[in-house]
């Protein structure tokens, strides 16, 4: 097994990276709650596509959909915001709506931001969802992988949580993508609320090992790598708090050792003070060494949805651009910090501002 990642020339391909993943529309009460809203704002959002969408806005890369939309009005509302984000929707399948959603649907998310020490809250509304009702077969993964061309393939624990088919949509696209010589990265994102309906914890255990099985790049944090792949990290309270950088170090050894397929790691640690004030860093695992991204303390945050998401898609442009690790760790951590100071679930930074970061650039204003 190679211990460094091994990614396609760009000429070779038509997409530099391309998301399996269900989007939501997002409904955010602003500054109130949810139950006592009397407007929102409306913006898109889910954990799998928020990395296409950072990878092409921010970054500048070519990126992709595959999903699934009930075509009405709110998924046709979906598609115009993904359009405006530039994500690829040519493997984005529209299945008939039969008029009311007693079959087939589109997800809402009702997200409210929190506040100091009021946590920031989801209700999402996304059962009978088209993306979760796809199955294997559905999706021409020999085409896009092999013919059209695909640098690096991303998705995650919460598409594969939403049904009894979406594992195996997973499983049939990571195995057709390392076929065809892509890198796979998938984030756990371990979501109690949604493997409850499913089998609960043992399922989700069990799906995410199989998963893991052919994934490159591990991507997830302290209670993800727990819940998900069964790997404990030392001394974690019961709010994962007070994590030790080396318990989770060693549980990441652990993790490599029964997984040798894994190339890389990458993780976010984060403290949370208050809803609003977190400290923030990331760390990745790549060829037998750790790299420590610079750290964020006391990061104020504006809304944390999102945070990371987009450092997945900070740390994957940094592999993709530069191979380096080290580097590709503080893009991953300083995009996720930017992507926390503004609304919604989708960056709104350009890489300009992310390297101003990486720099040591502060927030003095710019005229």
């Amino acid at each position: 097994m190679s211990s460094t990642l091994s990614i396609k020339p760009a000429a070779d391909c038509q997409f530099d990276l391309m998301s399996l993943g269900e989007v939501m529309v997002r409904l955010d009460p602003g500054e109130t709650r949810i139950r006592t809203a009397r407007e929102f704002r409306v913006w898109e959002g889910g954990g799998e596509y928020n990395v296409a969408r950072g990878l092409r806005r921010c970054f500048g890369m070519r990126t992709g959909l595959v999903s699934a939309f009930a075509d009405n009005e709110i998924g046709r509302l979906a598609e115009d915001l993904i359009l405006q984000g530039g994500v690829d929707m040519s493997f984005v399948q529209w299945m008939p709506y039969d008029g009311l959603g007693r079959t087939i649907r589109n997800g809402l998310n009702f997200t409210e931001r929190g506040f100091g020490i009021r946590g920031a809250v989801g209700c999402p509304d996304r059962g009978l969802t088209a993306a979760s009702q796809l199955k294997p077969g559905d999706v021409d993964w020999e085409h896009l992988f092999g013919k059209l061309g695909v640098r690096w393939f991303h998705t995650g624990g919460i598409y594969a949580a939403l049904s009894d088919s979406t594992p195996d949509v997973v499983i049939e696209a990571v195995q057709c993508a390392r076929k065809h010589g892509t890198i796979v990265s998938y984030d756990l994102n371990y979501r109690p609320s949604l493997w409850k309906g499913i089998g609960g914890h043992e399922k989700a255990q069990a799906v995410n090992r199989e998963i893991a099985k052919s994934v490159d790049v591990m991507i997830g944090n302290e209670e993800d790598f727990t819940a998900c792949l069964g790997l404990e990290v030392e001394g974690v309270d019961e709010n994962l708090g007070n994590i030790d950088v080396a318990n989770f170090k060693r549980m990441i050894e652990r993790a490599v050792q029964e997984f040798p397929n894994f190339i890389a790691t990458g993780t976010t640690l984060r403290e949370v003070h208050s809803a609003t004030v977190n400290d923030w860093s990331a760390i990745t695992w790549y060829d037998g060494q750790f790299h420590e991204s610079q750290s964020f303390p006391k990061l104020e945050i504006m809304d944390r949805v999102g945070g990371g998401d987009s450092f997945a898609s900070g740390l994957i442009y940094g592999f993709l651009s530069t191979g380096d690790a080290a580097q590709a760790v503080n893009y991953g951590a300083a995009h996720g910090a930017l992507a926390m100071t503004t609304p919604g679930d989708t960056t709104m930074v350009t890489v300009a501002e992310v390297e101003k970061v990486m720099a040591g650039g502060g927030a003095r204003v710019i005229r």
